[in-house]
């Protein structure tokens, strides 16, 4: 890999790429440290001290955004705006038929949508903004901040509308940066954003270990996570490397006088076919009756006992919900996304079958068969790594957003594969030694 990266910084239009995405990278993390006008920025530094912020409600997005959230800046909302938007269109393309139509249209199709989405995004940003400038007026974004209710100190309407069109054209930014990578840079912007966006608060929690640690200074805690860390990261390389390929074989058609297909290729079903969205959705599906009685502020029996079981990370019905939902969300999006019977009618078009299995309806109940035998491991896996940080909880005393927890290492490590692969193959396209040597 460092190879790589030495041979792409030596070729001079992949080395303008590489700055330009390092530039835009560095203009994203100023923004996330910028605040926002309306905002007491020495409360916020006080109750960020004080408080175990990380361990909120907040914490997810807190971690997609790099910090930015919880020190409201003008990056406050961070990407998650666009990636909501992104997973809504991705399944109301399945329900709706004219996003549907859409996505078959090609190229012209694929910009309609992203152009869709943009607009949700926007609105998104809105609705987001609007809850962030409530939660923080009434001091339920830092529990237990002795300053939390004047964080913002003037309430008028001026201020509060243009704290969230300030938010809202964060996100815009945010957006516009994405796509200047994706058109100008290398690998995929929105991606690479969400991956700094981890990766910053990486140092701090490692640090935040060694400090709380108590054998030899808090080295020894801290040099477990680390070897725990590695294991990890090999342990998700593997699996988002692997993959089950289904022989495809092509006739041989004659159009006028020459031969088209009789070559053979395959169908790579990854065994984590769903990536990180499942766990995405399983925590906000868990985070929304914590919310509303975070919001309801009532000490009813319903309220009491959400506030035992699910808002607390560690309790055991919280861990096994947990685990369910993953597992259900993963085969669930896996099925919205990967269409057997859309797959199959378009190899029976080109003339491509399956060795062994008839084309047609045969050939979409094995893909089907697959896929959901595959699935069970993938899901499993993701279950399994999201339960990370309640381990490092109760072993390290570490937060919910453990460096090495479920979400961000499977994002950090997608990315990262990703990157260095589209990295290779360009410079395979500049350095080609084959045939025309």
């Amino acid at each position: 890999m460092l190879t790589a990266f030495a041979r792409a910084f030596k070729t001079p239009d992949l080395r303008k790429k590489l700055l330009f995405t390092l530039g835009i990278i560095v203009v994203y993390r100023v923004g996330t440290h910028i605040p926002i006008p309306g905002v007491d920025y020495r409360n916020v530094q006080i109750c960020l001290d004080q408080a175990e912020a990380n361990q909120g409600l907040f914490g997810l997005v807190n971690m997609f955004s790099g910090g930015a959230l919880l020190q409201i800046t003008i990056f406050a909302l961070g990407i998650m705006p666009y990636i909501t938007a992104s997973i809504i269109l991705q399944l109301l393309t399945v329900v709706i038929p004219r996003l549907e139509a859409l996505k078959k249209e090609g190229q012209a199709g694929t910009a309609k949508i992203t152009q869709y989405t943009r607009y949700l995004t926007v609105a998104l940003a809105i609705l987001q903004g609007t809850g962030l400038v409530a939660t923080a007026r009434s001091g339920s974004l830092f529990q237990g901040c002795s300053v939390g209710g004047q964080i913002v100190p003037d309430r008028s309407m001026f201020v509060t509308i243009t704290m969230v069109v300030t938010m809202t054209a964060g996100t815009a930014v945010v957006m516009w940066l994405g796509e200047l990578i994706t058109d100008r840079g290398i690998g995929n912007g929105m991606s690479i954003l969400m991956f700094i966006s981890i990766a910053a608060t990486f140092p701090s929690a490692l640090w935040a270990i060694k400090e709380q640690g108590t054998l030899a200074d808090g080295w020894i805690e801290f040099g477990t996570v680390m070897i725990v860390g590695f294991v990890m990261v090999g342990l998700v390389v593997f699996v988002e490397q692997a993959q089950r390929r289904i022989p495809v074989q092509y006739a041989k058609r004659m159009i006028g006088r020459r031969s088209y297909g009789g070559t053979s290729t395959y169908i790579p079903l990854k065994v984590n076919q769903a990536g990180v969205i499942p766990v995405i959705f399983a925590s906000s599906l868990l985070y929304i009756p914590a919310l509303i009685v975070q919001f309801s502020s009532s000490t009813a029996g319903w309220a009491t006992w959400i506030q035992k079981n699910l808002a607390d990370t560690g309790a055991t019905p919280h861990i096994i919900l947990y685990f369910f939902l993953i597992v259900f969300f993963a085969f669930f999006y896996v099925a919205i996304t990967f269409n057997p019977e859309e797959v199959a009618d378009n190899m029976k078009k080109y003339g491509g079958f399956i060795p062994g299995i008839r084309a047609g309806r045969p050939t979409a109940e094995y893909l089907s068969y697959v896929l959901n035998r595959i699935t069970w491991p993938g899901s499993l896996y993701l279950g399994l790594i999201s339960l990370v940080p309640t381990m490092a909880l109760a072993g390290f005393g570490a937060n919910q957003n453990f460096p090495f927890g479920g979400t961000s290492i499977l994002i950090i490590v997608g990315v990262g594969l990703e990157t260095v692969r589209q990295i290779e193959s360009q410079l395979q396209q500049r350095n080609y030694e084959g045939f025309l040597r």
